[in-house]
């Protein structure tokens, strides 16, 4: 086994090159069988694992630093650097993160998690290099997918001022989570297929050579900027900003790698290295369904079917079945979504209404103005997002959609612990960055009957509106109670004395579960489905405060700038003779790992919730 060998960074440098090819075969191989077991990101890994060992055979880390956009795609490296042992914690919680993590490890120089960044960090990291009078290489791997967000263009901008070395690697798999779109897709399959200009370069150089002086010449035209590139394909995009263009290449050769990055090295200034990969390399489920294997669940390795099946509908299933009917009845609701119409549940309204659906690509900002736009433009925008990523668009939410008062719907998704990607995914952040915005309204469904029901609703409503539902398995519970929605009101499920719960969207289920158990041991108590954040039921809490002796706010949100803030500001302000306890995540990122275990982690189970509620209770009898 040559991976045996590789037991901490550096070490691959000592593998002969006849040895290569079978270390990457042994890589994938590892890799199917350990994400098989646990999860994890498998088609992007699969593809760049020659890449990764090209670099780590080109450079010198921890002393060179690489930044993974994204992230997810660097399970080779994290084999490279010594960590093998660690995969069999992956994404566990207390294990190994699946994205790069700086206290993980020193060749890990940067955190990501979101996508379009490592351009921009890795001109950080070049600019700190120089002013400390360092000399290490500084490089930045981003997918083609990741081009479509424009923070990298940004970033491309400021890297053709660049004076010394830098050197950005395009990992060009022609996909990002779903099929690429726009403009920079169709620049680089242009670039990709262009074999007249391969072979047009090619022969040049060979004709010239043979003639006298003509080597002087050849080296002539390659130096000027007006070269073949210039002649055969006007206005390249990289040159024409100022960084030298390499490629395309290979990215399952790695001699040819090796030798474009000992090229990439002697530039002075940023450099774009474009290497071709294919997504889900050596293992066929993954090359016939890469976007199935881009964060797979546990599968079987003959089949790279799920070893659990899911049997219940789950939120983006109830999501899509209603964007459908939604679709059906309003010729004006149209859907948007940034690279994400599998993950959202929106690939059944983009098969039936491809004119009303949108995908802008990994733009997140864009979508929401793209959104306003057509708002002012007399169209109902339903934008399905996760709500880790719709961080990324906050200016603007307020400034294009809010101050206008536009009515976009926002179909927030992923919203509350999402589980094994950790703090760059969770979405427990969204109450608090969306309640701060005059104009905007949000509401949180107990279970799927309410998701179609608020959904409906919204389209309705004359204004931003934000819809959030929790990942995974929709919950069925409490069926019988299907009240309309009604601006701003809360929903009372049961209504007894002493102790009232007010819970929002997911946390309604585990409310159900601390009812019970505060009623096995003797206690009264009311139950309360927010159903609205913004704005909150005054008269419900009002009610509440003056028959209550504790109030009990329950979400899924950090607590600072949450729904549990606002009610015990409401509570101050009535001069209510309540006390209210905030049930809510503490003010700290939350690390990766199961969903269940996490709720224990941070206080938010039905037995941890129980156990605050006694214990505050028990103070003011």
């Amino acid at each position: 086994m040559v991976l045996e060998k590789i037991e901490k960074v550096n070490d691959i440098k000592e593998i002969p090159p006849e040895e290569y090819e079978t270390l990457a075969s042994e890589i994938r191989e590892f890799l199917v069988e350990k994400i098989s077991r646990t999860g994890g990101h498998l088609a992007s890994n699969l593809g760049v694992v020659e890449l990764t060992m090209a670099l780590h055979l080109s450079f010198d880390f921890p002393k060179d630093k690489v930044i993974w956009d994204v992230g997810h795609q660097a399970y080779t490296h994290k084999l490279l650097t010594g960590r093998k042992a660690g995969f069999d914690e992956l994404r566990k919680y207390g294990g190994m993160s699946g994205f790069p993590k700086r206290k993980e490890s020193d060749c890990d120089c940067f955190d990501t998690g979101h996508s379009s960044t490592s351009i921009s960090a890795g001109i950080g990291l070049v600019a700190a290099r120089d002013l400390l009078g360092g000399d290490e290489h500084i490089i930045s791997v981003i997918g083609d997918g990741a081009l479509t967000g424009g923070m990298a263009y940004e970033a491309l901008n400021n890297a053709s001022q660049l004076k010394k070395n830098f050197i950005i690697v395009l990992n060009d798999n022609h996909m990002s989570i779903a099929e690429n779109v726009g403009g920079m897709s169709e620049y680089l399959n242009g670039l990709r297929t262009n074999e007249v200009y391969t072979n047009f370069k090619t022969g040049v150089k060979q004709s010239l050579n043979r003639i006298p002086g003509g080597v002087h010449l050849a080296n002539q035209l390659k130096k000027t900027k007006s070269g073949i590139k210039q002649l055969l394909i006007p206005g390249m995009l990289f040159e024409d900003m100022g960084i030298t263009y390499l490629g395309p290449v290979d990215g399952h050769d790695i001699a040819k790698l090796l030798d474009v990055f000992r090229k990439a090295r002697r530039v002075k200034g940023a450099v774009l290295v474009h290497v071709l990969t294919k997504k889900g390399k050596g293992y066929p489920p993954a090359e016939r369904h890469p976007a199935r294997f881009h964060g797979a669940e546990p599968f079987e390795i003959e089949t790279g079917l799920p070893k659990n099946r899911r049997k219940k509908a789950n939120y983006q299933d109830v999501f899509s079945t209603c964007m459908v009917k939604l679709g059906q009845r309003h010729e004006h609701v149209v859907a948007i979504t940034a690279a994400m119409p599998d993950g959202t549940g929106l690939k059944r309204f983009k098969n039936l209404y491809p004119d009303r659906f949108f995908d802008v690509g990994i733009a997140e900002g864009h979508a929401v103005t793209f959104a306003a736009g057509l708002a002012a433009g007399g169209i109902k925008p339903i934008f399905a997002v996760y709500s880790s990523f719709l961080q990324r668009a906050y200016d603007q939410v307020l400034h294009d959609v809010c101050i206008q008062n536009l009515p976009v719907v926002f179909a927030i998704d992923r919203a509350g612990l999402v589980g094994s990607d950790g703090e760059t995914h969770q979405g427990i952040f969204d109450l608090s960055y969306l309640s701060s915005i005059p104009n905007m309204h949000i509401m949180a469904p107990k279970n799927k009957w309410e998701l179609s029901d608020m959904l409906k609703f919204a389209v309705e409503f004359h204004g931003p509106i934000a819809l959030r539902y929790p990942r995974g398995e929709a919950y069925d519970g409490l069926r019988e109670f299907r009240s309309p929605v009604v601006y701003g009101k809360s929903e009372l499920l049961y209504e007894e004395e002493d102790i009232a719960l007010l819970a929002v969207g997911s946390m309604v289920k585990t409310a159900v579960e601390v009812r019970r158990r505060l009623k096995e041991m003797g206690y009264s108590c009311t139950l309360v489905n927010a159903r609205f954040v913004k704005p909150i039921d005054i008269e419900c809490i009002k009610m509440l405060g003056r028959e209550h002796k504790l109030l009990v706010t329950m979400e899924e949100n950090v607590k600072s700038g949450g729904y549990g803030e606002k009610v015990l500001d409401a509570a101050a302000a009535l001069e209510l003779p309540v006390r209210v306890l905030n049930i809510a995540i503490p003010d700290e990122y939350v690390e990766h790992g199961n969903v269940d275990l996490l709720y224990q982690e941070v206080g938010i189970d039905a037995k941890a919730v129980t156990g605050r509620i006694i214990e505050q209770y028990i103070t003011i009898r």
